[in-house]
């Protein structure tokens, strides 16, 4: 069952990385990953939920990297760590956050976005932490969208670092 899982996971991710979410389906999936046409929906009802679980992974992914180096080192540490990854991996995000994934990791991110600030709030801030939090996590995709749709090296991810670290900080999001 674990390497069904992982075989359609990883499926999703190789798809996704020469084509659009609209244009994948779940026989391309199952081709993809080696299992039956019946083992996927005994992981997944639809292509979408799959979706769904490959956008919470990459997300904890990328909680898993910059969240610990922003807390140990800085704000823009911790955001330069999450354009590397994200540069590293450019086709893929590309797909996730400019294609039918974009719903589902927004949702993603926000949800651990909230679940991170409920154990770092700090009561003096001027915005409700729902509302920053929401703010923060939109000026981040939308930063991130605007630089996948420009050509690759036109801007670096330390410049795209510096972008997201300047607006959080001048708009005294965090």
């Amino acid at each position: 069952m674990v390497r069904s899982a992982q075989a359609l996971h990883g499926a999703m991710l190789r798809l996704l990385e020469v084509k659009s979410f609209d244009q994948i389906t779940i026989r391309h999936l199952v081709a993809e990953a080696g299992v039956h046409y019946a083992t996927f929906f005994r992981h997944h009802p639809t292509k979408e939920a799959l979706l769904d679980h490959v956008a919470a992974g990459q997300i904890q992914r990328l909680v898993e990297l910059a969240v610990p180096v922003e807390q140990q080192v800085d704000l823009h540490a911790g955001f330069l760590t999450l354009c590397e990854y994200v540069d590293a991996h450019r086709t893929l995000w590309t797909a996730l956050l400019t294609g039918g994934a974009a719903g589902a990791m927004r949702a993603e991110l926000l949800r651990v976005s909230s679940e991170i600030a409920v154990t770092r709030s700090t009561p003096d801030l001027w915005l409700p932490v729902e509302l920053g939090v929401a703010c923060t996590v939109n000026l981040i995709v939308e930063t991130i969208v605007w630089w996948l749709k420009q050509d690759a090296g036109t801007t670096s991810p330390s410049e795209v670092a510096a972008i997201l670290t300047r607006l959080t900080t001048s708009l005294e999001l965090l």
